[in-house]
């Protein structure tokens, strides 16, 4: 792990990595014990209060470009461990496991220090409470330490770009990688410790087996904001257990997204986004889980994605031809298969797949792409998040039907319209309660575009300028007019 500046062993002891697609145990890894997260949080508190890191931005600049080489350096070293250790097939960390956010999570932030408004004038008045005519201005300063969680899914995608926002804005970090993943993030603590000008203390990395370590972060009055992404239960008790300390939270949770296709869409587009729950085994948080069609089409939709969902076999994720990999772990194969279970018995049609083992596979945690028709929006596959290979196909009437179903869900964090016209399409995309939408298979990935999501799907956004504020504190600031 790295704390203060250093590289040191948990006092906890190790445990082990898991390859999801072999079972077979790839290393160990630095376990942490209550202390260490404590050591990591004093160092960056002392590293944000003692240290010139929040004001001098030339250094931020320089450092994450720094950081940015050394990873340039280990891009295929680092493409092989998320493999390894994520099941994530090759032919995605070409795009949002590794390259995508290796192109611009660090460049943009730098590159924002020299343009983002950490001084903004009002301008002079006399101001009435005191009679004294006065120039007023408005800071945007760092908010201090801050607590990064980090998920299993897309483990690198989200780290970087937690560190680079909240290193760019002059914040200390404690980053806590997720206990199935942990290889990328003491990666990063030893190119940060190897390879980079950041001060002692500015970047720490935790790594335990057990995920209460994180909540350490949460409860410490040292800690000013947590940074988390992942599940809707645990960003609702980090809500709770942060309040003590008036915590500032940037929560990025689950989702149960919506692909409308419109009566006027090309009907085999609008079935291709139905591939999306077999990316990556369905572990994404805004993987289109609910696809909608027209009554209309209803039948000959289910036609064309039955016949894509029997060409979709699980695999090993090595191969460049893979789509769809292991799930993380045996325990999240059991929960996908009982969803599966649940739809069937709350009388969904099972269409392709199943809870059954896929063929040929004995060994590495997968599941077979399953494809459920005539389902009501109300059944609990379509209404919980199930973050495995499977969709849910749902009937609808007219376009405010269509609407209304796809904002019937606790969560609200991404969505997709598929429709002839891209007017009618965005049309369709202003009535949606969703963060993240995209059009005719369109999506608006990058640093500089805010991702995150309505209702249970979490408080903030990541990345652009709107992620940019969520790492800032705004102090107004009044003197005497010359």
């Amino acid at each position: 792990m790295l704390i203060d500046g250093k590289l040191v062993e948990g006092a906890a002891g190790v445990f082990a990595n898991i390859n999801p697609a072999t079972e077979q145990v790839i290393g160990e890894v630095s376990d942490a014990s209550t202390a260490d997260a404590h050591r990591a949080i004093d160092a960056a508190r002392r590293a944000f209060d003692r240290t010139d890191w929040s004001t001098n931005r030339v250094l931020r600049q320089h450092c994450l470009r720094q950081l940015q080489d050394a990873l340039e350096a280990e891009r295929e070293l680092l493409r092989e461990e998320l493999i390894a250790e994520v099941g994530c097939p090759r032919s995605i960390t070409h795009g949002p496991q590794l390259d995508a956010p290796l192109s611009d999570a660090l460049t943009y932030p730098a590159d924002l220090i020299d343009d983002y408004p950490w001084e903004t004038s009002l301008g002079d008045a006399l101001v009435s409470v005191t009679g004294v005519n006065t120039t007023r201005k408005v800071w945007r300063e760092a908010v201090g330490v801050v607590g990064a969680i980090v998920p299993w899914n897309f483990p690198f995608e989200v780290a970087i770009h937690k560190l680079g926002q909240a290193l760019a804005t002059g914040n200390t970090v404690v980053l806590k990688a997720a206990p199935d993943t942990p290889f990328n993030a003491t990666r990063l603590g030893r190119l940060v410790a190897e390879h980079t000008d950041i001060p002692a203390g500015v970047v720490n990395v935790l790594t335990a087996s057990d995920h209460l370590i994180g909540e350490e972060l949460t409860l410490s009055p040292k800690v000013d904001l947590i940074s988390f992404t992942g599940s809707t239960a645990v960003g609702m008790r980090i809500m709770e257990k942060g309040a003590a300390t008036m915590k500032r939270l940037f929560l990025e949770l689950g989702g149960k997204s919506a692909t409308i296709v419109l009566e006027d869409a090309d009907l085999a587009l609008g079935c291709m986004m139905g591939i999306a729950p077999c990316v990556h085994a369905g572990q994404g948080c805004a993987n289109p889980t609910r696809l909608l069609l027209p009554r209309s089409r209803y039948d000959e939709g289910i036609e064309i994605l039955s016949g894509i969902y029997r060409g979709v076999q699980p695999g090993d994720p090595q191969d460049p031809a893979t789509l769809c990999g292991p799930v993380i772990s045996d325990r999240q194969r059991t929960r996908i298969r009982g969803y599966i279970e649940k739809g069937i018995a709350e009388g969904a049609r099972l269409v392709v797949g199943g809870a059954e083992p896929p063929d040929g596979l004995d060994t590495g945690f997968f599941v077979r792409p399953t494809l459920f028709a005539d389902v009501d929006n109300s059944m609990t596959i379509a209404q919980e998040e199930i973050f495995g290979p499977v969709l849910s196909v749902i009937a609808y009437g007219d376009e405010d039907d269509a609407v209304h179903i796809a904002n019937d869900s606790p969560y609200g964090l991404a969505g997709n319209v598929i429709s002839g016209s891209v007017d009618h399409a965005l049309a369709v995309a202003r009535r949606l309660r969703a963060g993240f939408i995209g059009v005719n298979g369109t999506a608006g990935y990058g640093a500089d575009t805010p991702f995150g999501g309505y209702k249970n799907s979490g408080v903030g956004r990541q990345n652009g300028t709107a992620g940019f504020d969520q790492y800032t504190e705004i102090k107004s600031i009044a003197y005497p007019a010359v």
